[in-house]
């Protein structure tokens, strides 16, 4: 029995196996349906082969691999391959066929299906497929003939302008957007001089139909790099880079989404193309790429580009210039992005709102650019390339600090507050320059507002960084304390309040390691609550209240405080669901502090002995941090609304939710949903659909802490109702992550309960399980050594049972799984038998050969199903009873055995015993 964790050890030296062996290797895995390692075995005995034929089958092999993997450009080129060996290899020409039809190259396909059917003739599944083939073909030609005349009809009634019935052009317009997003459709506008008409609609600065000719843009392009590079060659970039630009935000917004989609398929493009239109020709994406990124960096600096619109460039730099995975080894568009245009990214960082000749920005535009600089410096690989990143940052903050007076000290702090939000690296160096820090001191004291908010607001964000904080602790703290009890603008007195609850908060959730004196954490905090609900202050200044209580709420009373205050957390929650995105990290922080769902270990007894002994300083938990208290905090959070607030933060597609924020809100809702009564209103609420992206995208910690809130309530509740419709099976995938080896064993309990749900469902999820590659996994569980996750792992595979594929499985040659199966129907635990006897007894139900290997598989068969027989469990008995009544209708051999023994006598003394029906 395999042993799981680090401590496997390989017993014996690996034996070398010839390519033979590897094929027929590949060949049991491939009827197991295990196609993945079935490709692996393929693959390496391909490296092993030398004769031309055994390649050829090896590919061809390979193919039918790929075909089942739903990788259809694989399979072409292995089964090209070996119809290149052989012309008359049959399979693989009807596998290439297949492939063909998948990608969409319909004519390829049929004449690889009549080459079939003549070398074949008799072959009815060869007939069968060619007809279906030319009947979806002719219903291809009818429809693109039907299209013909649509396309030109719309077009005609858009660019008319005597056309006065708006319900008309609305209509075409809709009518085309949807004709683009089928490849016919799209091909035909394509091909219909459909670019330049749309060039048209662009042209009339009307928004109804630029929205049109963009949406429309969107199908054409999508997925299809070749005629992505067209469309570009014949719009330009300077003319997609202003529309972009445009004062009407659903018309910018639609630009950004073109935009986007352009450069997916100029990056990965799905090759949708015909063969032979980019075979002949290797299409070089790059300049188009560089030319369009181009034009997004002179955007940012543009004064005529309006506000949304630099927020949607930004935005897009964001998504599409750095590397998606540390695995992708090429950051050169990183690279050239900051050799071209870090300067003109800090311009915007650098924007003094309010003053002379500043460019148009909102409220989530500094953010923005934080995230972006934020993200190139993450995307750089060596020490050089951050040394050069540091360089262009000292000379740009260096050109406005020096010789440019009053507005060229403020452009330059506003600049190092941006680098210290995004990469604090990059801030604290020049922070470190030369009379920055003591332009920051003096102008905190400034008699201006402007001025003296972009002091403080620096001020603030330095106080978090450690290079800086013990220095501000010194010299700031007092000032702050000035700037808050003196001033008489609240926009300023609030953000020094934040400083001092950045300082305030230094011990952290540490209940002995208090900054200030005796109640004046508590203070602060009424003031930030006060302020939060105050309306006559604009949302952008209240947003600083909630950035105070995120540091505040590592104080338990501040907590309890805060979640008595039901029109505090309300205000909150307001707040989050507002324009202003800048507020969603500390919305987030806040809670996790009320929920307690940060990391905290339990410390080791002996540590603390030894600390205790060394005089060495020991962390304290509050008392009103006990789990009684937060358990309250929660019901008071989920009643003031906070799943609701918690779900349209996570809608959000501003660069603010960046993988951190993410991560905090995977905790607060693993928190809301760890008590069993209240799932049911979380999923109520938006929940459970919340969840989904959270368990897809973000930090390793955030998609663990989503799939686990998800497991809970896949557990307890209807998965049928708490994710309707197609959601449902969204979930499978975050379920079968918390069955990895790196997982805790809490979270392996988890995921196989919710997943034994799910299985007991429908076969079409039973089939998205599989295709998961979760059954190796679940069998892994099974030789577990805690009784809990052995149970899980069995009961998961009593349901997948259900499915052919698994049912093959327990026949395989070679496995251990049917005998596994009737030793645990022995066990003691009588849930596990209940499990295993119960999935003997579906698969000798379902699958009757299964009958016949049971006494083949172990010599305590018979004594096992009369342990099941004799049980006290009526449970145990019935599944017992179904067994051998199943095995004594699938063959006389095994019926004779079973009459046999003493089956007979215990049978008779069941069937009489009328408390039992």
């Amino acid at each position: 029995i395999p042993v799981r964790g680090p401590g496997r050890v390989a017993a014996g030296v690996r034996r070398q196996v010839t390519a033979e062996q590897l094929r027929a290797r590949g060949n049991a895995l491939f009827q197991a349906g295990d196609h993945g390692a079935a490709l692996a075995a393929y693959t390496e005995a391909l490296s092993l082969s030398d004769t031309a034929s055994e390649r050829a089958v090896l590919h061809r092999n390979r193919a039918a691999c790929y075909l089942k993997l739903e990788d259809y450009t694989k399979a072409e080129a292995d089964a090209t391959k070996a119809i290149e060996a052989d012309g008359r290899d049959v399979k693989a020409l009807f596998r290439r066929s297949q492939a063909l039809q998948q990608l969409g190259r319909l004519d390829q396909a049929v004449s690889d299906l009549q080459r079939c059917v003549s070398l074949e003739p008799r072959n009815k599944a060869f007939q069968d497929a060619l007809r279906a083939l030319g009947s979806s073909m002719h219903e291809k030609m009818k429809t693109m003939s039907c299209t013909d005349s649509k396309v030109e009809q719309m077009f005609q009634i858009l660019l008319d302008l005597d056309e006065k019935d708006a319900d008309k052009k609305q209509k075409a317009a809709q009518n085309l957007i949807v004709l683009a997003r089928e490849e016919a459709g799209a091909e035909k506008i394509f091909q219909s001089d459909g670019v330049r008409l749309l060039m048209q609609l662009l042209d009339t600065a009307k928004a109804d139909l630029m929205l049109a000719a963009l949406r429309t843009l969107v199908g054409l392009c999508s997925g299809h790099r070749s005629r992505t590079m067209a469309i570009l060659a014949e719009l330009g970039a300077p003319r997609l880079s202003a529309v972009l630009g445009v004062e009407h935000e659903q018309v910018s917004l639609a630009a950004c989404n073109l935009l986007h989609v352009m450069f997916d398929s100029l990056k990965e493009g799905l090759q949708k193309d015909f063969r032979g239109k980019e075979d002949a020709v290797v299409l070089d994406s790059s300049r188009d790429l560089k030319l369009l990124i181009k034009h997004l960096l002179e955007l940012l600096v543009l004064e005529g580009a309006s506000a949304h619109g630099r927020d949607n460039a930004l935005n897009l730099l964001i998504k599409v210039v750095p590397r998606k995975s540390p695995k992708e080894t090429n950051n050169s568009l990183s690279l050239w992005v900051i050799d071209q245009g870090l300067k003109k990214i800090l311009e915007v960082g650098s924007t003094v709102c309010g003053s002379l000749g500043s460019l148009p920005v909102t409220e989530n535009t500094r953010m923005s650019t934080s995230v972006l600089l934020s993200k190139l410096y993450e995307d750089l690989k060596c020490d050089a390339e951050r040394e050069n990143f540091h360089h262009l940052c000292e000379d740009y903050v260096r050109s406005w600090f020096e010789g440019h007076e009053l507005p060229g000290k403020l452009r330059a702090i506003q600049t190092v507050s941006c680098l210290l939000q995004g990469p604090s690296d990059a801030g604290n160096r020049v922070l470190e320059l030369e009379g920055i820090m003591d332009s920051v001191l003096s102008l905190c004291a400034s008699v201006s507002e402007a001025h003296q908010l972009v002091a403080v607001e620096a001020l603030i964000h330095a106080a978090d960084k450690a290079k800086r904080a013990s220095f501000i602790t010194a010299n700031g703290v007092s000032l702050l304390k000035e700037i808050y009890k003196h001033s008489e603008r609240d926009s300023i007195r609030i953000r020094a309040l934040v400083g001092l609850c950045k300082l305030g908060s230094a011990g952290g959730t540490d209940f002995s390691m208090k900054q200030f004196a005796e109640g004046s954490t508590m203070k602060l905090a009424k003031q930030c609550r006060k302020w939060l609900c105050n309306e006559a202050i604009d949302a952008g200044t209240r947003r600083w209240a909630v950035e105070g209580l995120a540091y505040l709420t590592f104080d338990a009373d501040v907590k309890e405080e805060f979640v008595e205050d039901k029109a505090a957390m309300q205000a909150m929650f307001h707040l989050a669901k507002s324009e202003d995105r800048s507020v969603l990290y500390a919305v987030a922080s806040t809670l996790v502090n009320c929920t307690n769902s940060y990391d905290h270990e339990e410390p080791d007894p002996q540590m603390l002995e030894l600390a205790k002994y060394a005089k060495q300083h020991i962390p304290e938990q509050h008392p009103k941090d006990k789990p009684e208290f937060v358990k309250r905090r929660v019901r008071k959070l989920l009643t003031a609304g906070v799943v609701s607030a918690l779900a349209c933060m996570v809608k959000s597609e501003s660069p603010a939710l960046t993988n951190s924020c993410r991560e905090l809100i995977s905790r607060v809702f693993l928190a809301l949903v760890e008590e069993a009564e209240d799932r049911g209103g979380v999923v109520a609420q938006g929940g459970g659909k919340a969840l989904i992206p959270l368990s897809l995208e973000g930090t390793e910690v955030g998609q663990t802490k989503a799939a686990q809130a998800l497991a809970k309530i896949t557990i307890t509740s209807n998965p049928e109702m708490a994710f309707p419709g197609e959601r449902i099976y969204e979930v499978v995938r975050p379920l079968v992550r918390l069955l990895h080896l790196q997982r805790t064993g809490l979270e392996n309990f988890e995921g196989l309960m919710a997943l034994t749900n799910l299985a007991g469902i429908s076969e079409r999820l039973r089939q998205k399980i599989l295709k998961e590659r979760a059954v190796p996994m679940i069998e892994g569980y099974m030789f577990e050594e805690h009784e809990l996750i052995r149970l899980a792992a069995t009961e998961c595979m009593c349901n997948m049972a259900m499915s052919k594929e698994v049912q093959e499985l327990f026949l395989a040659e070679g496995s251990d799984r049917l005998k596994l199966m009737v030793l645990y129907s022995g066990e003691e635990d009588e849930k596990l038998r209940r499990a295993a006897s119960g999935t003997l007894a579906m698969l000798t139900a379902l699958h009757p050969p299964i009958c016949k290997r049971i006494p083949q598989v172990t010599v305590h068969w018979l004594e096992i199903l009369q342990a099941l027989l004799l049980s006290p469990s009526v449970e145990l008995q019935h599944r017992g009873a179904v067994v051998v009544m199943n095995m004594m209708a699938a063959a006389r051999e095994v019926a004779e055995q079973l009459i046999a023994s003493e089956m007979l006598e215990i049978l008779s003394v069941l069937a009489k015993d009328k408390d039992k029906p």
